[in-house]
C-alpha cells in the first residue's frame, strides 16, 4: 500500500512498514502540501498536531483507511470519513498509562516547586528554606473525566494515599459501586471542583467540552488548589486560567495541551512562575510509541491482506 505518514511515529514501525509498503513523508507539512502528498495513497497515519481535513482526504480517490496513532479524534473530519465510508482505526490503549504517569509528573512538579528550585540552583542560589512544597498524601485529588486515562489517574491517587473524587459523563449506580470498590468516590463536577486540592482534566474536546473549565468553574476551586490538564487544548479557557493564577485565586497549573500548539507561539501563561507547560508529550514515551507503532504495522498489514 501507499501510506501517507502525517505525524512522527516509532522509528521501528517506520522501518517495518517501509519493508512492505510505500511510505510518503508528510510530517510537519501544511494542509495544502498534505493534499498534494496524499495523491495515490490508500492510507493515512496521524497523531495530534496535524489536521486531517476533508480537503486533505479528497486529495486521494484511492484513500480507504485512516489510522489515528492514539485516542483523540478531534483533529479529523469525522463527517467526511463517514460520508465517504472510510475505515477509521484508533490505537487508544497504549498511551493511557503514559498520560496517567505524566499527570503525576505535573502534579508533583507543582506540589514540590521542582522547576523553581531547579532554576534557582542553576543560577547559583541555594533556596532550600524558601521552597515550601506540599504533600500529596492525605490531600484530595479530583479527576474530571474518569475514562480510560482518568481512571488510571484516580487509582494512582489512591495508591498515593489521597482521597480521590471523580466525575463522569454518564454516572450510574453500577459505576459508583465499582469506583467505590477501588477507593474512588463518584461525585458531581461542582463537588469535585470545590473540594479537590489537585484537579486533573481528562475529557475529549467537543462542542460540549470546549472551554468547559472557565471563569465560573475556576472560581469554585480553592485558592490553594492546583489544576492540571492532559485532555485537549480548548477544554480549559486559558485566558480565564491566566486571570485566576495572576490574581492568586489558584496555587498553580500544569498544561500538557494548549489552545494553540506548534512552533512560534508562546503562551501568556509562560510568564507565570507557578505554571508548568509541556508540548503535548503525555503519550510520548519510547515504550508507548513502540507499542503503538507495532499496532499500526498490524493494522496496515491486515488491511493490505484484505
Amino acid at each position: 500500500m501507499r501510506i501517507l505518514v502525517a505525524s512522527h511515529i516509532s522509528p521501528r514501525a517506520l522501518e517495518e512498514l517501509s519493508c512492505r509498503h510505500e511510505l510518503v513523508d508528510g510530517v510537519g507539512r501544511s494542509e495544502e502540501e498534505l493534499r498534494r502528498l496524499v495523491a495515490g495513497c490508500e492510507a493515512i497515519v496521524f497523531r495530534s498536531g496535524v489536521q486531517i481535513t476533508a480537503s486533505v482526504m479528497e486529495g486521494s480517490p484511492q484513500l480507504r483507511l485512516v489510522v489515528r496513532a492514539g485516542s483523540g479524534i478531534d483533529n479529523i473530519d469525522l463527517a467526511y470519513v463517514e460520508e465517504r465510508g472510510l475505515e477509521l482505526a484508533r490505537v487508544p490503549g497504549p498511551g493511557a498509562q503514559a498520560v496517567a504517569e505524566m499527570t503525576f509528573a505535573l502534579i508533583l512538579g507543582l506540589a514540590r516547586q521542582v522547576l523553581s528550585a531547579d532554576k534557582a540552583l542553576r543560577e547559583g542560589r541555594w533556596i532550600k528554606h524558601q521552597v515550601r512544597g506540599r504533600l500529596l498524601h492525605g490531600k484530595t485529588l479530583g479527576v474530571y473525566g474518569a475514562g480510560n486515562i482518568g481512571y488510571r489517574v484516580a487509582r494512582m491517587g489512591v495508591a498515593w494515599g489521597m482521597r480521590v473524587l471523580a466525575c463522569v459523563d454518564r454516572p450510574s449506580r453500577e459505576r459508583k459501586d465499582r469506583f467505590e470498590e477501588d477507593g474512588v468516590a463518584l461525585e458531581t463536577p461542582e463537588v469535585l471542583l470545590s473540594e479537590a486540592d489537585y484537579v486533573s482534566i481528562h475529557v475529549p474536546l467537543g462542542d460540549a467540552t470546549r472551554r468547559m473549565i472557565g471563569r465560573s468553574e475556576l472560581a469554585t476551586m480553592k485558592p490553594t488548589a492546583f489544576l492540571v490538564t492532559l485532555a485537549r487544548g480548548g477544554v480549559v479557557d486559558e485566558d480565564a486560567l491566566f486571570e485566576a493564577l495572576e490574581a492568586g485565586r489558584l496555587a498553580g497549573a500544569g498544561l500538557d495541551v494548549h489552545e494553540r500548539e506548534g512552533d512560534g507561539h508562546v503562551s501568556r501563561l509562560a510568564s507565570l512562575p507557578n505554571v508548568i507547560l509541556t508540548p503535548h508529550i503525555g503519550a510520548t514515551t519510547i515504550d508507548t510509541q513502540d507499542v503503538i507503532g507495532g499496532k499500526i504495522v498490524e493494522i496496515m498489514d491486515t488491511f493490505a491482506a484484505g
